[in-house]
C-alpha cells in the first residue's frame, strides 16, 4: 500500500487526525509535560506528517502540530532554510 501524498494546503487530512474531536486547549499546552503528553498522541496519528507540514507551510507559531512543539518547528524551518541555501 502506497503512503498518502502530502498536500499541506488540502485540509481533508484533518478528518483523519487522531486529535479530531479533542479539546483544542490540549494541543496548546503551557508546560513541557503537556507537550510530551500531546506528542504521544501525535506519534500514533495516521496524518502526523501532513499535520506537521501544514503547520510549517502556514507558519503556525503556537501549539503542538504533527508531534512538533513550537521550538521544534522553528528548528525544522531553520534546517530547511540552511539546506536550500546549500542547494546548487
Amino acid at each position: 500500500m502506497e503512503p498518502e501524498p502530502i498536500f499541506p494546503d488540502d485540509e481533508l487530512w484533518m478528518e483523519k487526525a487522531k486529535c479530531r474531536g479533542d479539546g483544542p486547549n490540549d494541543y496548546f499546552p503551557s508546560d513541557g509535560l503537556g507537550v510530551e503528553a500531546v506528542k504521544a498522541t501525535c506519534q500514533a496519528c495516521p496524518v502526523q506528517e501532513q499535520c506537521l507540514e501544514y503547520a510549517l507551510e502556514n507558519r503556525i507559531e503556537h501549539g503542538v502540530w504533527g508531534g512538533a512543539s513550537e521550538r521544534e518547528r522553528r528548528r525544522i524551518i531553520r534546517q530547511r532554510r540552511r539546506l536550500r541555501q546549500h542547494e546548487p
